[in-house]
């Protein structure tokens, strides 16, 4: 599961003029003149998208409600396979010959880093400033600051956040209760609570564990002040710091690694473990495997920063004015407040919208646990930055982990893999 964003910056209008063209390949519609306001002929916008079961059917209805209020909007939805791999081939592919891409795709931000450098991108900031089309500025979207930053590449907005994730504690309850333990709140009382279960269950139970190695890396290291980029040294005293707290854990027997499960949602539907953190999409495999004499809990993820996963629709700049404005009156309205309640409902994803997050409907719904914490647990989000070779260094650090985290299982000493991290993650930036 991928992720993974401070206060938007909004490009002045009139510094977003330069390089405008109402037409075609332009990077961006730079003024509220220059952007369509009505669409008064039939016009297509194709949607790339990779969404499967009830995300699909619930996205299909949204488009069948948008088209019943807009009749001369055409959406025309294209899957592109049932997951992320498949549309980022696809679009990877699409931006070898420009006029074959969809007006809109679904997509993470880094797939698309070389073609925001190559201007294939709508600066998405004179919609969102544009009072008839758009919101008249960021803050009346009610979108969070922290997804729109998310959505950025190069500190420009070419993005508009869509299913997102963040990470929480899932935690047994039963065996809580029967050890005695408090649901933790701070890395420490999960360190604490962790070694509590594995001594009272007779070492039969671990404490806990991490899905995404490389969020818990990637959080930690920015709790303790070092953000993910270039110049972070994974050989540091603090980088060894955060590596032994999980390392030490596993070694020791509290703290478990996912390995050949991938995902600790099966050891926990075992008992095999009594708390994991991972994203809130987890909870649907959480409620089937789960056995019966067993009640699960979700709780916010016990750390200061969480991290947002998950994809945006981006808009490519060879679509026609028309169809530009078209397709963010579509992006608008996903994000609108009964889209957005019909969506996390139906999906599980996550409100992008902060109305519907802190709205007492949503809260209310009995059918998931997340929406009751999650206004809690989404306050202050951090993101993989878009920049050069981030998304590669992301996944070195989940290798790094993965393999230290082996070594600490054997009662290994992982002193020198963390020197042969640092020299693998080192390259990944500088490749």
């Amino acid at each position: 599961m991928k992720l993974i964003h401070k206060a938007a910056a909004v490009a002045a209008v009139a510094a977003a003029a330069l390089g405008l063209s109402a037409c075609s390949n332009s990077q961006s519609s730079s003024s509220s003149t220059k952007i369509p306001t009505k669409i008064t002929k039939k016009t297509t916008v194709t949607f790339w998208y990779s969404l499967t079961g009830s995300s699909q059917s619930a996205l299909k209805k949204l488009t069948k409600e948008f088209e019943k209020k807009n009749p001369n909007i055409t959406i025309k939805l294209q899957s592109q396979g049932g997951n992320y791999s498949d549309l980022q081939a696809k679009l990877t592919s699409g931006l070898q010959s420009p006029k074959d891409l969809p007006t809109i795709a679904q997509a993470y931000p880094d797939w698309l880093y070389n073609a925001a450098k190559n201007k294939m991108l709508v600066n998405l900031t004179p919609y969102v400033k544009n009072k008839k089309i758009g919101w008249g500025s960021y803050k009346n979207s009610k979108i969070q600051s922290g997804l729109w930053n998310g959505a950025k590449i190069g500190g420009t907005q070419y993005g508009v956040p869509f299913n997102k994730s963040v990470e929480v504690l899932f935690y047994n309850k039963t065996l809580l209760d029967k050890y005695g333990v408090k649901v933790p709140t701070t890395m420490a009382e999960l360190k604490t609570a962790s070694q509590k279960i594995y001594e009272k269950s007779n070492h039969k139970v671990r404490g806990m564990g991490f899905d995404a190695l490389n969020n818990y890396y990637m959080l930690s290291m920015k709790e303790n002040g070092v953000s993910f980029n270039k110049n972070l040294n994974f050989a540091s005293s603090t980088s060894k710091k955060v590596i032994h707290y999980y390392a030490d854990g596993v070694k020791a027997g509290y703290f478990m690694q996912a390995g050949t499960e991938k995902y600790m949602s099966t050891p926990f539907s075992n008992a095999q473990v009594a708390m994991f953190i991972g994203s809130t999409a987890n909870e649907a495999y959480v409620k089937q495997g789960l056995s019966k004499k067993y009640t699960y809990g979700i709780a916010p993820r016990p750390s200061k920063l969480n991290v947002q996963q998950g994809t945006d629709i981006y808009m490519f700049s060879h679509a026609t004015a028309t169809q530009k404005a078209a397709a963010f009156m579509y992006m608008k309205f996903l994000t609108s407040n009964s889209s957005q309640l019909y969506w996390a409902q139906q999906t599980g994803y996550m409100p992008v919208n902060s109305d519907v997050l802190n709205s007492s409907t949503y809260k209310a719904d009995k059918s998931s646990k997340i929406p009751a914490i999650l206004a809690k647990t989404t306050k202050n989000l951090y993101f993989l930055p878009v920049t050069k070779n981030a998304a590669s260094a992301y996944d070195q650090v989940n290798a790094n982990m993965q393999f230290i985290l082996a070594l600490a299982a054997k009662k290994q000493s992982w002193n020198s893999a963390i020197t042969t991290g640092k020299s693998k993650l080192d390259s990944s930036w500088n490749q």
